[in-house]
Parts: C-alpha cells; structure tokens; sequence
C-alpha cells in the first residue's frame, strides 16, 4: 500500500473517530437523547474499526476498494479540521439541541461520510467490499435517522448546506 492510500485511510479514521467525540459531547449535554446519541457513538467508532480492518487486510490482500475513501486527502482533512474546530467550541459553551443536531446532519452530509455510504451501498466490485458490507449491515445511513429522530422529536431542521 503506498503512503497516500495510507494517509487516506489513516485521516478517514479520524473522521469517523472525531465525529464519535462530538456525538459523545452530545450524548452528556443532552441526556433526553442520550440513548440516540451512544447509538451513532458505537456505529462511528465501529466505522473506524471497519477501515482499520479494511487497511490490514487491503495490505495482506494487496488490494484496496477505492470507492470507499474520498478522494480528496485534503477534503478530509478540512473535514477533521472542522469537527476539531467544533468540539473546541462547544467544550466552552454547549450548543442549543436544535443546533447539535443540524450540526450532525451536516457533517453526516459531508464528503468523508458521504463516501462511506455510497460504499455500503455499491454492488460488490470485489470480493472484500462484500465481506465489508455484511459486517457493517446494521450501520444505518446516519443523515437519514438523524433527520427523522429530529422530526420526530420536534427538533427544527435547519441544513446550513
């Protein structure tokens, strides 16, 4: 594996781990959520988990599904850099519910995520995006169950894309 795939994967781990910290800031400042919020918490992490998988056995196999990364380093990077930027603010004033919640619906909507879910839903182009694909199966497209959590809980949407 050279070095740029690595660094992708490497920045898109941190992606799905940074997005987990703020889920998890989430999860304390609003304790009336707190079981939606732990559930989005395990999944990123377990993306995490997935594309460190995804790494290994691409290095063992030689192979990498290519659909599964953006394709831009630098994108990723202004993702992560955003998420970090986010969770420095809100560790000096917790946002507003409403605000959180638009806040998980944009980053969800962005290019790291936004990639990662047209992976899960691709037809199997090689034999491990398939096997990736059943270990993810319960993953749920996470913009989706925000939207309809805040839909159904009064929430206003508000998308700032």
């Amino acid at each position: 594996m050279n070095d740029d795939y690595s660094r992708l994967i490497d920045e898109s781990i941190e992606v799905e781990l940074n997005i987990a910290d703020l889920y998890l800031m989430f999860h304390s400042f609003f304790p009336q959520d707190a079981k939606f919020w732990w559930q989005l918490i395990l999944e990123e992490k377990n993306h995490a988990a997935l594309i460190k998988s995804i790494k290994k056995t691409s290095v063992q196999l030689g192979v990498l599904p290519n659909s599964l990364f953006a394709s831009s380093l630098k994108d990723l990077k202004d993702i992560n850099n955003k998420i970090i930027s986010i969770i420095k603010k809100y560790k000096l004033k917790a946002p507003l519910r409403g605000e959180a919640f638009n806040i998980a619906f944009e980053l969800e909507e962005s290019a790291g995520e936004l990639h990662y879910q047209e992976f899960m839903v691709e037809k199997n182009r090689m034999e491990i995006d398939g096997i990736f694909k059943k270990l993810n199966a319960n993953d749920k497209d996470h913009a989706k169950r925000i939207r309809s959590y805040m839909e159904g809980h009064g929430i206003t949407f508000k998308p700032k894309i």
